[in-house]
């Protein structure tokens, strides 16, 4: 079995269409087709759903898929354990992210660093909602991944503890809470909220603390992106509660017209941690040691 068919293979399941998977195998489709059949010739089954559009998966093809991606990492840690010897770090490596405040973590600063330590590396950086970040990387579309930590890992998996910060409550600086040095969430009940998308983790963690504490609340806006929460509540068409870096604009501006008062009880907080299979590729891993050193290295 070729590997270079099991690569065409995968870039086929992913990209879910000829066209792009060829771009991103850098062959024609005409080449990327015959690929495949080659491998469905090998295996006894067809892969794909012929004339789906987009392309699917046939059953046979769900379960090559893993094991495809196994082989294929596999066959990248023998070709990185010989770059190893020769002190170069090249290859793939896949970063899944979800939305993060450069205060907090200044990811784009240690992604440069990163890459200019290691510039025969080619690094992606993906940005997808947090609750399906750890299942990209179980599934192997992501060598590793930047998520709030909601839970233990996936068998599998395992996690590295980075930051954690507390929620906090925005209010227009003109609301009647505004003044209030500390809330409970028995203070929100009933106010008009502002809220993220409910796939975030953040949102998972506020819908669970409401439901738990049994108050109930009024979401009267969904938004996935920061700048617009912050702006609408700035405006006045609700409140919020989320980590205070994503609700600041800038660290001379700390409230930028809105007030942040702190959650007495309960104390919710996102857990921002980097999560990896339990045997990571040889990229994956020196970029864990990035992170790691660089929180070590700059006070908190």
């Amino acid at each position: 079995m070729e590997l270079r068919h099991l690569r065409h293979f995968v870039a086929l399941a992913e990209e879910r269409n000829f066209t792009r998977a060829a771009e991103r195998e850098l062959i024609v489709q005409s080449g990327l087709s015959s690929s495949v059949r080659a491998l469905e010739r090998e295996v006894g089954a067809d892969l794909f759903v012929r004339g789906s559009r987009p392309v699917r998966l046939t059953a046979e093809g769900r379960a090559l898929l893993p094991a495809a991606r196994r082989t294929l990492e596999s066959a990248e840690a023998a070709r990185q354990a010989v770059q190893d010897v020769r002190g170069l770090l090249s290859g793939h490596l896949r970063i899944g992210t979800y939305p993060i405040n450069p205060r907090l973590l200044p990811l784009p600063a240690l992604l440069l660093a990163f890459a200019r330590a290691h510039p025969a590396l080619d690094v992606s950086v993906r940005q997808i909602p947090g609750l399906s970040t750890a299942a990209k990387v179980a599934d192997g579309e992501l060598d590793c991944a930047l998520f709030d930590q909601v839970g233990p890992p996936a068998p599998g998996l395992r996690a590295i503890p980075l930051i954690s910060e507390e929620f906090q409550v925005a209010v227009p600086s003109a609301h009647p809470l505004a003044g209030r040095r500390a809330l409970t969430l028995q203070d929100l009940a009933d106010q008009p909220f502002v809220e993220t998308d409910p796939t975030w983790t953040t949102r998972y963690r506020t819908d669970a603390a409401f439901a738990e504490a049994a108050v109930p609340r009024r979401i009267v806006c969904e938004v996935a992106d920061w700048q617009l929460l912050r702006d609408l509540v700035q405006a006045g068409l609700g409140i919020a509660l989320a980590p205070p870096t994503q609700l600041t604009a800038r660290a001379d501006d700390p409230e930028n017209g809105i007030r942040l008062i702190p959650l007495k009880t309960p104390k919710l907080s996102r857990h921002l941690a980097l999560v990896l299979p339990t045997t990571p590729t040889p990229a994956a891993t020196h970029f864990a040691q990035s992170l790691t050193t660089h929180l070590t290295e700059t006070p908190t």
